[in-house]
């Protein structure tokens, strides 16, 4: 009896999309566009990622526009977006049993642990299964890095470089039949939310820059800290960023090409607000670097002495009062209310938050992380976790600093306007007491319908005491033999190499 003939499979490789949905300026798209192989331009939907208390729906919303956008313009070019569902792991093991995966092309990803552990993994089974796994560099974080000595030169050298063109003609797949990108109320996102989502997607990145750089950025510097207008005249790009949907060295691009632009008169209001903007984008690249460099400060202190400094257990009164606004300061509860329902605030109000949350409510930088990360539609872990320890004081290199609440809201918003938009019980309460509505009589009360303690919260606490308390909390830590010498090993791996060291004002780092 005659053997059957061996079948053999078809050779393809595998372009794998994560935090980089773009064609353009993207350097595994581009080298497997050199290679005469049937190219499966895949996205997977991990649902376990999608289950943990970092993650929510409002990002998958975002996400979603984007994926769609690189399906047109993959399209362009004759290719299919083949959605996979279910673990990568499990993805690449299918599509290894029906095709021969002669390689596959990735960003480097810096993000969770989650996806740290999922790399490992998906290596181990790749190496195993003699499969190429080509990955190249994601924007100017850089893997391996030993000291941050080199690292500013290297990123730098690296933002200089020409844009990776766009491929013309990319080997195409069709055999290969996926999944619908799973709807924005799918069942597979599991933590929801309750308001509005940045639209996301390439044409909107590019739209948004562009309005950024031709009329909104004139007074970007300006009103960087003022939560009504900030929400305007900030770049808004973050979460394209996050998620890949333009690249760091396309907006440097961008605005070297407004400063070339510029006439006399333009030059004297955009270049301030042009360079703010690339300091910024540099920064965000550090914060970014600190989480690749080390992974575990997603889960412990940066020096470990302060490990223990906050309570184990979580008070769930101050909590929950803090992540739904209800803590008696107006303009925190306004500033969350607006976070929560927009899903960004800019950069000084979510440190006042972390701030309130960590010195005045004594709660520990794990606990409120999650709902930040939630509620951040621009939720980059390496950024979320450098910020979460730096805001909370326990970097152990970076100077202590403590908003307070009720100057930054006689700074930030004087007429009370933005507290009245989003603390609705405040709107009939005269301008002179918006900020520190405690302290009216009971006729004013009466008269602005607006009890304190029934109709809004009491102050939670006393900004003052609690302050002082924390201070002194601190003051015990940093006097421990030892610590110096940890710090300085700390500031070795992860510190900022400018002549200000890493202890910039807490302003450095706008997220647009």
């Amino acid at each position: 009896m005659a053997e059957k003939p061996s079948t053999k499979k078809s050779e393809i490789q595998i372009v794998w999309f994560k935090k980089d949905l773009r064609i353009t300026d993207h350097m595994p798209v581009y080298k497997a566009s050199k290679i005469p192989i049937p190219t499966l331009m895949l996205y997977i939907v991990e649902t376990d990622y999608w289950s943990k208390p970092f993650a929510n729906r409002r990002h998958w919303c975002f996400i979603h526009d984007s994926l769609e956008d690189l399906a047109l313009d993959l399209a362009t070019h004759k290719q299919q977006l083949v959605i996979k569902i279910g673990s990568a792991i499990q993805v690449f093991k299918d599509l290894h049993l029906k095709y021969e995966i002669v390689q596959i092309f990735a960003h480097e990803e810096c993000g969770n642990r989650w996806t740290y552990d999922r790399d490992i993994e998906v290596r181990k089974w790749f190496l195993k299964n003699h499969i190429d796994f080509k990955e190249f560099p994601s924007n100017g974080v850089v893997r391996g890095l030993k000291d941050r000595n080199e690292w500013s030169k290297i990123r730098n050298s690296r933002m200089q470089e020409q844009l990776i063109p766009t491929p013309n003609n990319i080997t195409a797949f069709k055999a290969e039949i996926g999944s619908p990108i799973p709807s924005k109320k799918d069942n597979i996102f599991l933590n929801n939310f309750s308001g509005i989502v940045q639209k996301g997607g390439r044409r909107q990145a590019l739209k948004i820059i562009n309005s950024f750089l031709k009329i909104r950025g004139k007074n970007y510097l300006y009103n960087i800290s003022k939560p009504g207008k900030s929400e305007y005249t900030c770049s808004r790009i973050s979460p394209h960023l996050t998620w890949g949907t333009i690249s760091t060295k396309e907006l440097i691009n961008m605005t070297k090409d407004k400063a070339k632009n510029l006439d006399e008169n333009e030059s004297k209001i955009w270049k301030k607000n042009i360079s703010a903007l690339n300091s910024r984008l540099t920064w965000r690249c550090h914060f970014i670097q600190k989480l690749e460099s080390q992974p575990s400060i997603e889960f412990q202190c940066m020096h470990s002495y302060y490990e223990k400094l906050r309570d184990k257990q979580l008070n769930s009164n101050f909590y929950s009062a803090w992540k739904n606004g209800l803590t008696g300061y107006p303009f925190v509860d306004a500033c969350m209310r607006s976070l929560n329902y927009n899903g960004w605030i800019n950069f000084r109000m979510r440190a006042m938050l972390v701030s309130f949350a960590s010195y005045d409510l004594w709660l520990d930088w794990r606990k409120i992380g999650y709902h930040l990360a939630q509620m951040f539609t621009d939720y980059e872990p390496g950024i979320h976790y450098s910020q979460l320890q730096m805001q909370s004081g326990v970097t152990g290199i970076n100077t202590l600093r403590i908003y307070n609440p009720i100057k930054q809201s006689y700074d930030q918003d004087p007429k009370g306007e933005f507290i009245k938009k989003w603390v609705h019980e405040l709107e009939n309460v005269p301008e002179a007491w918006i900020h520190e509505p405690w302290k009216m009589s009971d006729g004013t009360q009466k008269k602005s319908k607006c009890y304190i303690g029934i109709d809004y919260p009491y102050k939670i606490v006393d900004h003052s005491e609690a302050v002082k308390d924390a201070k002194s909390r601190f003051s015990k830590i940093i006097k421990k033999e030892g610590f110096n010498q940890k710090a300085k090993k700390i500031f070795s791996k992860l510190g900022s190499r400018s002549r200000k060291r890493d202890n910039l004002p807490n302003k450095q780092l706008s997220l647009f």
